[in-house]
């Protein structure tokens, strides 16, 4: 298939694949995260479904698991906001990353009262804090750095935790569970859960090899994206993202293409590109499973948030935020933006709330159907479709 004849549907089914939202699945959630690289995590309860959701079968308890185990780590990295990162990936990528990201935190560590002096105090307090495996969480963190005279509540205590964070000084820890059932986040000593950390700073040499690595692991598990689509997901400059590129021909020949589409270079794992040549069904989102297809995905999804440029494949604008209340995470119809759901819990079940774009054919509310069975199968509880 030459570049020019390459449909919107092409586009949509190769990122269904790549991104593991249709077959074949990860063979667990580890290897859901290995292969995004970074899973942006803010909403805890909807990210786990993220991870879970691309896997041959993960529950949220396994996913949990993982996180409490530190095999999978919840840490402030890339644009910044939360992502779950592997954990053998997260001592190169916030090596990348931290120079960066103090520099974008500058004017609210100026407003905050963060400095270096400040800063280095806070970070041997918090390390005190949860060394040997005490992990703690923000309250209990807030009430050591009262005690030592710094901030203990407020932006000055989030920024201090943060620069703590970007700093290799602290990573997310084993969640606890509070008086109702909700999961909190803890801290732990990031040496402590990160083996084989690696360098904080790296050479001119080292920094263009995690250039090299990023750019091949966004495009191979998002293409066909464009410089500025990985630009905008990493948080680096598209100048950065082109000598990535450059590295990562050297680093493993052959293993993205070109493929131009509206007088726009995307990159694509060479492979798929290969494939697609040959075969025009590459683009159906689930050989065999037949049509409609529809899948509950959290607004922050990496189906959503690893693009930019080219997020109009989507079909629709998200995240949103509603006006009205209204539910804000995403349905996808043959992987194309077609409502918003959230869901509720009550009486030891879950009620999950949908909003469709258009009256819902039979065929597509039997697909709904079926997936609100699936997220309940994720939960380990009855859901209800409402």
């Amino acid at each position: 298939m030459t570049a020019s004849q390459w449909r919107p549907d092409d586009v949509v089914g190769a990122r269904l694949g790549h991104q593991q939202l249709r077959a074949p699945f990860a063979a667990n959630a580890a290897e859901v995260v290995r292969n995004l690289l970074a899973v942006q995590a803010q909403e805890f309860p909807y990210a786990r479904w993220t991870v879970a959701q691309r896997a041959a079968s993960a529950t949220a308890a396994d996913v949990e698991a993982l996180v409490a185990d530190g095999i999978v780590l919840r840490t402030h990295i890339l644009r910044p906001t939360w992502h779950f990162v592997h954990r053998d990936d997260l001592g190169w990528l916030m090596a990348l990353s931290s120079e960066r990201l103090h520099r974008g935190n500058k004017g609210m560590y100026r407003q905050t009262g963060v400095d270096g002096e400040s800063a280095g105090r806070s970070a041997a307090v918090l390390a005190a804090a949860v060394e040997g495996g005490a992990h703690k969480t923000r309250e209990e963190l807030g009430a050591a750095m009262e005690e030592a005279g710094l901030p203990g509540k407020g932006l000055a205590f989030v920024y201090h935790l943060m620069h703590a964070e970007i700093s290799r000084v602290l990573v997310s820890g084993t969640p606890v569970r509070s008086p109702g059932g909700a999961l909190k986040q803890t801290y732990a000593l990031f040496s402590e859960r990160v083996p084989d950390v690696g360098p904080a700073d790296l050479s001119a040499e080292g920094r263009d090899e995690a250039l090299g690595r990023l750019v091949l692991r966004y495009f191979s598990s998002r293409g066909p994206a464009t410089v500025k689509d990985c630009a905008v997901w990493s948080g680096l400059t598209m100048k950065d993202v082109k000598r990535g590129l450059q590295v990562a021909s050297a680093l493993s020949s052959g293993t993205l293409s070109i493929v131009r589409i509206d007088d726009v270079d995307y990159y694509v794992d060479a492979g798929f590109a290969s494939a697609a040549n040959d075969d025009r069904s590459f683009s159906a989102p689930d050989p065999g499973a037949g049509y409609p297809r529809v899948d509950l995905i959290q607004c922050y999804d990496e189906y959503v948030m690893g693009y930019s440029q080219s997020r109009h494949y989507l079909g629709g604008t998200a995240p949103y935020f509603p006006e009205d209340n209204g539910p804000m995470h995403v349905v996808l119809l043959d992987g194309r933006l077609a409502g918003w759901w959230r869901h509720h819990f009550a009486g030891g079940g879950c009620d999950v709330e949908v909003r469709m774009n258009r009256p819902a054919t039979p065929e597509v509310q039997a697909a709904l159907e079926a997936e609100v069975d699936r997220y309940g199968r994720f939960l380990g509880m009855k859901t209800r479709l409402v």
